[in-house]
Parts: structure tokens; sequence; C-alpha cells
């Protein structure tokens, strides 16, 4: 396993190689990022991997990443347009070869929709409704018929 130490090295010579302006803020990695390779914050200008992809996909992966997070940095620094939809940050990513999205992690299906837990059914047509959360039937009428509604568990 990496050392931070060792990351900051790493992203400081990947800066300078492909960037060719040095990284002079903090670089860590961050066991809690779950859904996303990395990130870049706005206000410290630190820069945060998720290590569990240096695990499962190795160093070429990561590397993309760190570019990808880098372009982030150095535009921001700039006073450019440093987000996703930017046609600045679009044109240095495809440069330097930085990845638009990372691989997701075996075993994260990533944010599992809930199941119905409720069907809303009108008194007199029979309609049904799926819901997720618990409303107040009283609140609301059907749409195809504007009956009375009543709440079901299922």
């Amino acid at each position: 396993m990496m050392e931070n130490k060792e990351l900051q090295q790493w992203i400081e010579q990947i800066s300078l190689e492909h960037f060719g302006v040095p990284f002079t803020h903090e670089a860590i990695f961050n066991r809690r990022l779950t859904t996303t390779g990395g990130r870049y914050m706005l206000k410290s200008h630190r820069i945060e991997i998720n290590p569990h992809q240096l695990e499962v996909y190795g160093k070429d992966e990561v590397e993309k990443i760190i570019k990808h997070e880098l372009c982030h940095y150095h535009l921001h620094i700039r006073g450019r347009g440093y987000q996703h939809r930017d046609p600045e940050f679009k044109a240095l990513l495809q440069k330097v070869g930085g990845s638009r999205f990372c691989q997701s992690l075996p075993g994260d299906k990533g944010r599992k929709p809930l199941p119905y837990r409720y069907k809303l059914v009108c008194k007199n047509c029979g309609m049904e409704y799926l819901r997720k959360r618990k409303i107040d039937p009283k609140r609301y009428r059907c749409g195809r018929c504007s009956g009375k509604l009543t709440i079901q568990t299922i």
C-alpha cells in the first residue's frame, strides 16, 4: 500500500511532466471515497484519491484519475473553466490523457434504489400507484377518475 507521502511525490511528478506546472498543495488518500476515484477540493486545493482504485486497478488507472483531478486543479488556479462541462476542461483532459470517468469497484453497485414499499389503490377504478415513501392518501386523489385512495404496505 502506498503512503500519502509517496502519493504527494507522484502527483507532483505527474504535474510537472504533463502540465509543466508544479502542484504545490496537499494530496492524500481518502478511504471514505466510495463512488468516485478522486476529488479536488476548491477551497483548500487539496486532491484526494480513492485508495481502493489503486488496490483493484493498479497505478495506470490511478494515474488517469490523478490527471483528471490535476486538470481541475490547474484550470481552477488559473481562473479558467475547471468544471466537467467546460470546453477547456475537456480539451486539457484529452491532451494529458486523463480519464473522464473512473472504473467502478467490484461489488459496488452504486446506490441501490429502494424497492417499492407502498401501494396506493383507487377505491373507484382500482388504479394502483407504487411508492417508495409513505404518504397521506387523504391529500391525494386518483389521476384517472379523481377517486379516493387507500394505502397498503407491500
